[in-house]
């Protein structure tokens, strides 16, 4: 509820006893008590507030900062970042990346968090892999791959809602389990051999635009429009802010929250899908640490680790910071160590100035 910040002053009256016996007029019977000097003056013209790009970007523009600002110092560094061939080699690397980054960031907008995601990316190209060598045809394979990705997200939703495991060790477990079975069903052993077209999929181009890109967009728009423009949309931000107080307003707390761990599987099988058309190849070890890459990209977007708090085109532009990062970093031949403790500083910066700004709100009454 808005707070009243400003009340206009209103003329009061006080009424005053007769003397008795005594004849007084009506008009000094009444003595109006001055109204204050303030009331009194003249209203001058409201001021004009700046628009900030805060106000044009949201919680978003300090990433959007962080990422033109690099852009900008690699392309005066380097006179290879802005080639096409550089730029589209970024594309394909920075979209699995932001597929799963989408994904996680429904998990945390409801304050939870899904650490499961890089195995089940592992597991889901590596599974997709082994149908195709054995002859299943590519459309099949591929649902199968997002369908197992898909059905073990379920189970993390289950997990938390219904078992009552803290989502940091219900995921943590899946973790575990899928990554074991992804070594147990290929024998830690690469699956090569997979068909041409299958491999066009993540490597092709549409008018030259690489086809992983705009898988990647896509699905950060429907993500988009789904968190603005739905009602799903506002029901995840109302758990994410207060799970019991939206229980009481009606909404489907549990179902809510099942959902978004099925599509954050859903999105991390995609992701292994066209990880393993990129290179050509189930590698069972691939998605080792994606998880935390996911995670990082939606707190250097904006998003919030305690909920209700973030976008998918946030969650799009940390991952695209990390990859304009680690593919500068490349160029410029930086040691990859000092990579990371670039995007851990960045990381804490992020985090800072999000409860910097929760405690400024609070102490405002915001």
């Amino acid at each position: 509820m808005p707070k009243l910040i400003w009340r206009e002053p209103i003329e009061t009256t006080t009424i005053t006893n007769r003397p008795p016996g005594g004849e007084t007029d009506d008009a000094s019977a009444l003595e109006t008590v001055p109204q204050p000097r303030q009331a009194l003056e003249p209203k001058g013209e409201p001021r004009r507030r700046v628009i900030t790009l805060g106000d044009i970007a949201g919680r978003e523009s300090g990433g959007l900062v962080v990422l033109l600002v690099a852009i900008g110092a690699l392309t005066l560094a380097s006179d290879e970042f802005l080639t096409g061939n550089n730029l589209s080699n970024l594309a394909r690397q920075v979209a699995i990346f932001g597929i799963i980054a989408v994904g996680q960031l429904l998990v945390i907008l409801t304050a939870g968090i899904d650490l499961s995601v890089g195995s089940i990316l592992g597991l889901s190209g590596a599974s997709t892999a082994q149908l195709l060598v054995a002859g299943v045809p590519i459309l099949p394979s591929i649902l199968l791959g997002v369908g197992i990705g898909t059905a073990l997200g379920i189970v993390n939703g289950l997990l938390v809602t219904r078992a009552l495991l803290p989502p940091f060790i219900a995921t943590l477990g899946m973790l575990g389990i899928a990554r074991g079975m992804v070594l147990v069903s290929t024998d830690a052993q690469t699956i090569q051999g997979v068909p041409e077209a299958f491999q066009v999929i993540a490597n092709g181009t549409v008018l030259g635009v690489p086809n992983l890109l705009i898988i990647a967009a896509v699905v950060t728009a429907v993500m988009w429009f789904v968190l603005t423009r739905t009602v799903f949309g506002r029901y995840i931000y109302a758990v994410g802010s207060n799970p019991e107080s939206a229980r009481l307003a009606g909404v489907p707390v549990r179902m809510v929250t099942i959902s978004v761990y099925m599509i954050s599987g859903l999105l991390a099988g995609l992701g292994g899908v066209l990880l393993a058309s990129r290179l050509g190849a189930g590698i069972p070890t691939a998605g080792t640490g994606f998880e935390l890459s996911a995670i990082a990209a939606c707190v250097i977007g904006g998003a919030s680790l305690f909920g209700a708090k973030g976008s998918a085109i946030g969650a799009a532009t940390g991952a695209l910071i990390m990859g304009v990062l680690n593919n500068g970093g490349n160029l410029l031949a930086i040691n990859a160590f000092y990579l990371q403790i670039a995007i851990g500083v960045l990381i804490l910066v992020a985090v800072g100035f999000d409860q910097l700004n929760t405690r400024r709100s609070a102490a405002s009454g915001g």
